[in-house]
């Protein structure tokens, strides 16, 4: 069984930063990516930024240049450092993961953490 824990949630002012942690643990055999991606009311959920076993990122055009993301713990966490954040980043974050478990190859997710960016 595959688990992702979140942490880091929370409500933030508007140009504020926040770090998001994702762990991968379980009968995990290989990770391919891990990344986030969020849905906010209404909307579908998007991808925000994605990170390859080899380091490669990925980013959505409305967080390049404010949103990092990283990885380590041999590649089972992931970090989402989120600066100078807008309200329209308020929704719901969830951690993904890209990899084999017992069951074969799988897109894993997390929970959800809620993310508010409000004054």
């Amino acid at each position: 069984q595959v688990q992702l824990v979140e942490s880091g949630g929370g409500l933030v002012q508007p140009g504020g930063s926040r770090g998001l942690s994702c762990a991968a643990s379980g009968s995990i055999f290989s990770i391919y990516s891990m990344g986030w991606y969020r849905q906010a009311p209404g909307k579908e959920r998007e991808l925000v930024a994605t990170i390859t076993s080899g380091g490669n990122t990925n980013y959505a055009d409305s967080v390049k240049g404010r949103f990092a993301i990283s990885k380590y713990n041999a590649g089972n966490t992931v970090f989402l450092q989120m600066n100078s954040l807008k309200p329209e980043d308020t929704a719901v974050y969830y951690c993904n993961m890209d990899g084999t478990s017992h069951s074969g190859r799988h897109y894993f997710w997390g929970q959800g953490t809620q993310v508010t960016v409000s004054s």
